[in-house]
C-alpha cells in the first residue's frame, strides 16, 4: 500500500487508546505509520514505554517533541510546558516532522481534545497550525521541503455512545451541563472496525506500565463490563478536514 499515515499525540499511551487499532490495522495492510509525541523526553520511562507500543502497533521509533506534560514537570527536565512554549517554536517542530515524513494523512484528536486535557486541546491546535503552515515554502524553509496532507482526521467518539456508556465509567450520570466527550453521529465521516487489532490495541495499551500503575485510562477501561470494552476497543471514529482541494475552480462559496 503506497499511503502514510502519521498520529500527532500528546502523550505516550494516547497513540494506543486513540488510534491504536488504526495504527495496526494500517501497517498490517502494507501503509507507512508513524507517532508524534509532543510531552515527555527521551530517557525517561514512558519514553521506553511509547517505544514498547509503537513496535507492537507497527509504527516505527518515537518522535517526540520533547515538551513537558502540563500535569508533570519531571516529563521532561529543563523544558518548558507543551502548553507554555511559543507557539511559532512548537509549529515549526511539528511543520519539520511533516516535511520530512510526507504523510498523506495526518491523525490527531478533535477540537475538545476527546475529554478537555489541555495537552489534547493544544496538540489539536498546533496539529491544524502546522498542517496548513506545511505547504507554505515561504514559512519554515528552514524545514524542508513543503508538503500538504491530503486530510486530517479528528479522532472522536459518537455522543450518544458517550451517554449510553458514561455511567459505567464513571460510576454515576453525566451532571447538568457537563461537557460530554464526542461529537453527534452525524458529524462523524469514518468508522473503522478494529476488531480484528483489538487485541494488539490492548497490548500496546499495557506496554504503557507506569499508566496502567497509576490507575489510568485502561482501569476505566478494565472495569467495564465485557460487550462495553470490546465495543469501545473495536471500533475507532473521526472527523475529516480535507487540506487540498479535490474540485473544480469556483465562483461561489458554496457548501
Amino acid at each position: 500500500m503506497d499511503f502514510r499515515l502519521l498520529c500527532v499525540h500528546a502523550h505516550p499511551d494516547d497513540e494506543a487508546i486513540w488510534t491504536g487499532g488504526t495504527l495496526a490495522k494500517y501497517a498490517d495492510q502494507g501503509a507507512t505509520t508513524a507517532v508524534v509525541t509532543c510531552t515527555w523526553a527521551a530517557g525517561t520511562r514512558r519514553a521506553a514505554e511509547l517505544e514498547r507500543s509503537l513496535d507492537i502497533l507497527g509504527a516505527g521509533a518515537p518522535r517526540l517533541l520533547g515538551y513537558a506534560d502540563a500535569r508533570n514537570a519531571a516529563s521532561a527536565p529543563g523544558a518548558p510546558r507543551f502548553v507554555d512554549a511559543p507557539l511559532e517554536e512548537t509549529v515549526g517542530r511539528l511543520v519539520a516532522q511533516l516535511r520530512q515524513f510526507r504523510p498523506d494523512v495526518v491523525l490527531t484528536y478533535d477540537a475538545y481534545g476527546g475529554y478537555g486535557h489541555p495537552d489534547h486541546v493544544h496538540a489539536h491546535r498546533v496539529t491544524l497550525a502546522a498542517v496548513e503552515a506545511s505547504g507554505y515554502d515561504q514559512l519554515y524553509p528552514e524545514a524542508g521541503e513543503p508538503w500538504w496532507p491530503r486530510a486530517v482526521y479528528l479522532a472522536t467518539f459518537p455522543r450518544e455512545l458517550v451517554e449510553q456508556h458514561y455511567e459505567s465509567l464513571f460510576g454515576a450520570p453525566p451532571g447538568p451541563g457537563q461537557a460530554l466527550m464526542g461529537v453527534p453521529a452525524g458529524r462523524i465521516a469514518v468508522h473503522l472496525d478494529v476488531a480484528a487489532w483489538k487485541e494488539r490495541k490492548w497490548a500496546a495499551m499495557h506496554a504503557h506500565e507506569s499508566e496502567v500503575g497509576r490507575g489510568a485510562s485502561m482501569t476505566l477501561l478494565t472495569s467495564l463490563p465485557e460487550p462495553a470494552r470490546t465495543q469501545l476497543l473495536s471500533n475507532e471514529w473521526y472527523r475529516r478536514l480535507p487540506f487540498t482541494e479535490e474540485r473544480p475552480l469556483s465562483t461561489t462559496l458554496e457548501p
